[in-house]
Formats: C-alpha cells, sequence, structure tokens
C-alpha cells in the first residue's frame, strides 16, 4: 500500500512540531553530542520512543516459545511418571523465562528510537552503546506489525549496499533478514501513527510504500520476502530539497558507530 502517491501528497500532510532537542540527553542512553546519535539544530524531531519490555520478551527472546518448550518437558517427564524431572525442568523454565526477561529489560532500557525529519536514529547496545543513522531517503520501504493495543514494529527495507551487521543490529532487526538486514523499531507504541510519520517525511525524497498487513517471517529463502509483503517501491528522483541540509549525514547511507 503506497501511503504517500506524490511529494504534493505528503506536503498536505504537514509534519508534527518538533520536539524540544534537550529532552533526548534525558531519555534513554545519550549520544554526548555525537553527530551519529544526536539530531542537529536544523533537523526536526518528530517522536522519540523505546520497546515494550513485555512485547521485546515474547518477539525478539521468544519467550513464549521457550515457555511452550518447558511445559512439553515438564508434560513428557510427568506422562512418564518422573515427578522429580519434572520439577527440576518447571524450575530451569522459570528460570530461563526471569532470565530472558532481564535481557529485554536491559535492552529496552539502553534503547532509544529517534525519528527526525532527515533520518532515523537508533541509539542501542547493551553491553557495548552503538549509533546507528538510518537517513530516511535510503528508506524504500517500512512495513509494520501490529502486535495490538497500539504497539507494534517497524521494519525499513534500505536502499544501498552500506548495511550493517547483524550481530551489531540484534535484536533491532528483522529476523530471516540476513544478506540484507533491516533495521527495526521494535514492540513501539502508536506504531501506524509512527509509521505514517516516516512516511510524510519521506515524501519529499520520493514515494514509500508501507505493508500494513502483519509480516510473517519466512523460515528460510533465498530472497527472504515476507509472505504478503508489499513490494518495494520504485523511487522517483526527489522533486525537491530539504532547506537547510547541509549536514551530509542525511545523504549517507547506513551507518554504525560503536559509542
Amino acid at each position: 500500500m503506497a501511503v504517500n502517491q506524490s511529494t504534493d501528497q505528503g506536503a498536505a500532510n504537514p509534519l508534527p512540531p518538533g520536539l524540544d532537542h534537550a529532552l533526548l540527553e534525558g531519555d534513554g542512553p545519550t549520544a554526548h553530542g555525537d553527530k551519529m546519535g544526536t539530531p542537529q539544530p536544523d533537523e526536526r524531531v518528530l517522536w522519540k520512543g523505546r520497546p515494550n519490555v513485555a512485547l521485546l520478551a515474547r518477539g525478539a527472546f521468544r519467550t513464549y516459545w521457550i515457555a511452550f518448550y518447558f511445559a512439553v518437558l515438564v508434560a513428557v517427564s510427568l506422562a512418564t511418571n518422573r515427578p522429580g524431572t519434572a520439577a527440576i525442568m518447571a524450575g530451569a523454565g522459570v528460570v530461563t523465562i526471569a532470565i530472558l526477561y532481564f535481557l529485554a529489560w536491559l535492552s529496552a532500557r539502553s534503547t532509544l528510537y529517534i525519528l527526525t525529519d532527515v533520518r532515523v536514529i537508533m541509539r542501542i547496545g547493551m553491553a557495548i552503546e552503538t549509533r546507528i543513522n538510518v537517513p530516511l531517503k535510503q528508506v524504500k520501504a517500512a512495513h509494520l506489525r501490529d502486535s495490538g493495543k497500539g504497539f507494534g514494529d517497524i521494519a525499513l527495507e534500505l536502499n544501498g549496499d552500506r548495511l550493517l551487521g547483524v550481530v551489531l543490529l540484534w535484536p533491532h532487526l528483522r529476523p530471516w533478514h540476513i544478506n540484507h538486514p533491516q533495521p527495526m523499531l521494535r514492540a513501539i507504541p502508536e506504531v501506524a501513527r509512527v509509521a505514517q510519520m516516516m512516511a510524510d517525511a519521506r515524501a519529499i525524497y520520493g514515494e514509500i510504500e508501507q505493508n500494513l498487513s502483519d509480516i510473517k517471517e519466512p523460515a528460510a529463502g533465498p530472497a527472504h520476502q515476507g509472505v504478503g509483503s508489499v513490494g518495494a517501491a520504485t523511487l522517483r528522483p526527489a522533486a525537491t530539497t530539504r532547506p537547510g541540509l547541509g549536514d551530509p549525514l542525511g545523504d549517507k547511507g547506513l551507518e554504525g558507530a560503536p559509542a
């Protein structure tokens, strides 16, 4: 589904007022002025947010699947008349789920997503803080997965070859897309509104396509295409340029650097 059919339509959807830049330094990990992770004075900050811990644990750390696995082990142990083993498996399951939820909490605590009218900034990293710059002009499609109650994920399909490795991005990337990693804003609130703001900001550079159906991850495949995913848009050259855009950060490919 093409969210913005033309740059004129994008102009008909004015971007919201910008957020105070100073507020970003008091919310989550800071970039200490690094241009890679800090909006510049001529950038309008449209939105900032971080993952929901419970949804991040379910989506990225697969706590439901781990719980199901241990439940099966407990059931098998009880069925074979081994209550001691069942108790051990139950205890191991509780400990494992607790560890995964702690990792999800730590990941959410060390994450801050920032959307400006030029780029998406990802301040991430549980052990080593990393700042990732995703210029909007390099985004050719934004794939949305609605998790319910306003939360969801946005995976960014990119143009260009300057891509980050999956280790640096994890867990903030779309699963099963190893050859061409897609950075993902995970478990964020008001996901549909954020996706629309991103599309409106991207409209100055040409059309962007947004998949409004669930992202369905393939088990494997050479093309790594999600079932039901909208095809990549053929983007027109930008009809206009952003006023005051002198900083090359908005023109570079996907980049990131450890703090």
